[in-house]
């Protein structure tokens, strides 16, 4: 019988319960769909004991950190939140997955645990993910690691970083079907009645972070405008005659205070339109494209593969409200 892949998963307090227990959950039921128990799951935490989760439920520890022997052929770091909503970085927890990453045959994050690896140094050079609420944190935090707040989860090279909270799962299962196939991996997606790869990135989950203020007033008033007005003609030229700026200056002062061009802000807030419509009302889709101002079913299609990886119809079948 071969030896189990040890998967060493770090606890600590306030740690998020379904970061822990997520990808427990999916290398325990490989276990049962795979013979010979190919994974061993041990859980550490600084005192080997008790420790409360953010949840309020308590998980027992197998190990303390120290206890750990060089054998991890997989470091799985949860993540957790302070009172603040800031991602929870413990000096003591950084140095400790600093080194155990350097024999661990491989390392993945959960959710805001890409804060840790990246405090750790491990995510230097590389692309990572995150929850969406911390990503923008997390590159500002760290300008060394290239941070895409969309996909479920990345891998680079022997680091892997995964989506917030429930993605964890996602996680887990292109883990086992990393070492086992994706046959494995599929069995284990149907016990756990999920998909195997997730359809569209957390993108589709997200809050629009595009209506933050911005320093000039003028470009907070010409937004709000925008959005009352999303069938109007929101050209950058017509956006400019409207601010009395030429078009090329316009543009640049637009980008500058938010970051995106004008033709980008003007698509996410007409696809922003449109999630609500898709999520709280039956309207056709010929409808809700021209109540944003998309003009035809084809340009929303494009706009929501665009910027959500997924299409209108999907979307609606998976947030619609109400009946």
């Amino acid at each position: 019988m071969s030896t189990p892949h040890r998967v060493v998963i770090a606890v600590f307090p306030d740690v998020d319960l379904l970061d822990v227990t997520g990808p427990a959950e999916v290398f325990a039921v490989a276990n049962r769909e795979m013979p010979g128990r190919p994974y061993e799951v041990v859980l550490a935490s600084a005192d080997g004991g008790q420790v409360r989760t953010f949840a309020g439920v308590r998980i027992a520890t197998d190990v303390t950190f120290d206890q750990v022997c060089d054998r991890v052929d997989t470091l799985v770091v949860p993540g957790a939140l302070d009172a603040a909503g800031a991602p929870m970085i413990d000096p003591d927890l950084v140095g400790w997955i600093a080194a155990t990453a350097g024999h661990a045959g491989r390392v993945a994050s959960v959710c805001v645990g890409a804060h840790l690896l990246a405090a750790a140094g491990l995510l230097a050079g590389r692309t990572a993910t995150t929850h969406w609420a911390t990503a923008a944190r997390l590159a500002a935090d760290h300008p060394d690691v290239t941070v895409d707040p969309d996909p479920i989860y990345v891998r680079s090279g022997k680091v892997w970083t995964g989506a917030g909270i429930s993605a964890c799962m996602d996680l887990a299962l292109a883990l086992v079907a990393e070492d086992h196939g994706e046959r494995l991996a599929l069995a284990v997606a149907r016990q756990l009645v999920m998909y195997l790869k997730r359809p569209g990135g957390q993108s589709q989950f997200s809050v629009p972070l595009w209506q933050a203020p911005t320093e000039r007033r003028d470009i907070d008033e010409l937004r709000g405008w925008i959005t009352a007005h999303l069938t109007a003609d929101l050209s950058a030229a017509a956006l400019a005659e409207r601010m009395c700026l030429s078009e090329r200056h316009f543009s640049r002062v637009f980008g500058k205070e938010t970051g995106a061009t004008p033709a980008a802000y003007v698509e996410a807030a007409r696809v922003e339109a449109a999630r609500r419509l898709l999520e709280t009302t039956d309207e056709p889709l010929d409808q809700v494209a021209a109540a944003c101002g998309m003009g035809s079913v084809e340009t929303l299609h494009r706009a929501f593969r665009r910027r959500l990886g997924t299409t209108p119809a999907a979307y609606r079948r998976r947030f619609r409200t109400a009946a």
